[in-house]
């Protein structure tokens, strides 16, 4: 008997869902005091990577970190809530968290490797099990 708008039951992996809605709210608060430390100090810093020479401003920084910091959480609050937007935002996200550790695997292995590895169980969670928290 098929049931109409009935939502899906909830798994295990609804704890998976609501990990990363955690560390995202958490990372997503973090993000938002670097980005107010940076805004507060003055100047720009060097940065050296193979004997090239990158000036960044402080302010810059500063103003990506807030504002990574508020799609951080405010997607992380969302996906809570079962928004779709939120899902959307989180696993886009979760995809460009592992395009960076991949880019960075060489200077970082294990750090890297566990973070990919969390990364694909929130994509997977999200993907296939994001609609179980769905309210009605």
């Amino acid at each position: 008997m098929a049931t109409h708008g009935a939502h899906p039951a909830r798994t295990g992996w609804v704890g998976w869902i609501y990990f990363s809605a955690i560390v995202m709210v958490t990372a997503g608060i973090v993000q938002v005091i670097n980005g107010l430390i940076a805004l507060a100090e003055s100047g720009t810093t060097y940065l050296l990577p193979s004997g090239m020479a990158v000036q960044v401003s402080f302010a810059s920084v500063g103003v990506s970190f807030l504002v990574m910091g508020v799609v951080l959480a405010a997607a992380g609050i969302g996906v809570m809530s079962g928004k779709t937007w939120a899902r959307a935002a989180a696993i886009t996200l979760a995809v460009l968290s592992v395009l960076g550790n991949v880019a960075f695997f060489t200077a970082y292995p294990l750090w890297s490797a566990i973070i990919i590895v969390l990364d694909v169980l929130v994509i997977y969670a999200l993907t296939a099990h994001g609609r179980e928290l769905r309210r009605s």
